[in-house]
């Protein structure tokens, strides 16, 4: 078996592992990245890119409906569900060579296209190789995770990583779990002209702040997806294209396709981690704030490191271990500044601490802002006037920012920034917004923080009177 020893092993080429082992690489480290799936992992393959290129196909079938309010006739599109998905797939191929193993070998980086296994504290063996490293990352991200509800061994289902494969439109779709990729999928494939059923056991978007995702339920209801709450799953059956969901009430949901979307589960399952002395738990690999694992010489990045389940937060993971295991930099990991967004329509983001997080850390402390999106002039002038931002503000700065409403996800990049570096409500109030834009709604906000001291000032007012009888 051929022998490879290097500075740094890393295992998977999803977005974590792939940007430890092109930063590494460039700054002069040998890497060795092992690969037995898809190069670029779930996000390019099964997960973002793919879904954010269906929902912008949704949204544009939407629009030729929407169009009665700007005096457009709304119309009936014409969908062709076969060239939709040859569209996800155009999308795909158009990313995949940033994620390819060409061009990671041309950074110098010796790519083993295999599954990985530990056969002890610093070794690996993958492809009939093994690997000897100094540092070793894993970066194995998660799969779907599928419930043990009776009848899921017989009857067919999709998941993430099927469901952009299906090139003939559900009639009706059965989504099992109210949570981002279930709802994100629901209001695309309604869009699509599927009828489609959620079903949720417990509250649809259980981590968001209930008001702010009131806001996104309400718009899907009114589209037409149906939406069941605390509807626990106790069967499946039937057939391709004719199955059925019974729920614990005994309400029987029956469709053609069935889409799991209950959540994730870590890939850890080939490494052998106990050879290694890694400790991890169903959630992922034990790691402290550094991502370093109970073996010093074992890191753990993204969806493997058992926190937010996140692209970006692989992302950033690869930065805090470059810091480390490149430059011998100390670096820890924070979550405060961690935002995510849910790419319905309209979204739905958050940052930081919610509403009702803010108030049991911080209490009395707390000032929880609020500006509606109907008093932004560029959202009354695009029909977009329904949403929500709150800020939650503890001593003059922000804790946590959430925003139901038209590009939340881009709006929420600004409060992600001022919650990173310490930032006080006023810097964003002195920020000089363009008129008109969607952005004015966090100016406006940061600028309700003052209007109590400025405007309900019984002194101040004194002052300005003053001023007023002798300034010259």
């Amino acid at each position: 078996m051929d022998r490879i020893e290097t500075d740094i092993c890393i295992i998977g080429a999803g977005s974590g592992g792939l940007s430890v082992a092109a930063g590494a690489a460039q700054m002069g480290a040998r890497v060795v990245l092992i690969e037995g799936g898809e190069m670029g992992g779930d996000c390019l393959n099964a997960g973002c890119v793919p879904s954010k290129a269906l929902i912008a196909a949704a949204k544009a079938a939407q629009a030729m409906r929407s169009g009665a309010q700007f005096g457009v006739s709304p119309v009936e599109p014409e969908i062709d569900f076969r060239a939709v998905k040859d569209y996800v797939a155009n999308v795909i191929a158009t990313i995949a060579p940033v994620d390819s193993q060409e061009r990671f070998e041309g950074f110098g980086i010796n790519v083993i296209r295999a599954w990985a296994r530990f056969t002890g504290p610093d070794t690996v063996e993958a492809g009939g190789k093994t690997i000897k490293a100094r540092r070793f990352v894993i970066a194995t991200g998660s799969r779907p995770f599928v419930p043990p509800i009776p009848g899921v061994e017989t009857v067919p289902y999709l998941t993430n990583e099927t469901i952009f494969a299906q090139r003939e439109r559900p009639g009706h779709l059965i989504v099992i779990g109210g949570g981002p990729i279930g709802l994100e999928m629901a209001q695309a494939h309604r869009r699509l002209g599927c009828n489609v059923t959620v079903i949720e056991g417990a509250r649809a978007f259980g981590r968001d702040d209930p008001e702010m995702a009131a806001v996104v339920l309400d718009n899907l209801r009114a589209e037409g997806v149906v939406i069941l709450e605390e509807s626990p799953v106790t069967q499946l059956s039937g057939t391709s294209g004719d199955v059925t969901v019974t729920l614990k009430d005994g309400r029987a949901i029956r469709g053609t396709h069935i889409l799991m979307a209950v959540g994730r589960q870590v890939q850890l399952d080939r490494l052998d981690l106990p050879t290694a002395g890694v400790e991890f738990t169903r959630r992922g690999v034990t790691v402290g704030a550094n991502l370093r694992s109970s073996n010093r010489r074992v890191y753990a990045v993204g969806d493997a490191a058992g926190g937010l389940q996140f692209t970006h937060v692989a992302g950033y993971h690869a930065g805090i271990l470059i810091r480390q295991i490149v430059l011998g930099l100390p670096a820890k990991t924070s979550t405060r500044h961690i935002p995510w967004v849910t790419y319905t329509d309209p979204e739905l983001a958050q940052v930081g601490l919610t509403e009702a997080e803010a108030r049991k850390a911080h209490g009395a402390a707390l000032t929880v802002l609020r500006q509606d999106f109907h008093h932004n002039d560029r959202a009354q002038a695009e029909g977009k006037a329904k949403g929500l931002m709150k800020v939650m503000v503890v001593k003059g700065r922000p804790v946590g920012v959430s925003i139901a409403g038209p590009q939340a996800g881009e709006l929420i990049g600004l409060w992600a920034f001022a919650i990173a570096s310490n930032a006080k409500m006023g810097a964003i109030a002195g920020m000089v917004a363009p008129y008109p834009t969607l952005g004015e709604i966090s100016k406006r906000a940061a600028g309700a923080y003052f209007s109590p001291k400025l405007f309900d000032n019984p002194t101040l007012k004194t002052v300005v009177r003053l001023v007023q009888r002798y300034l010259p």
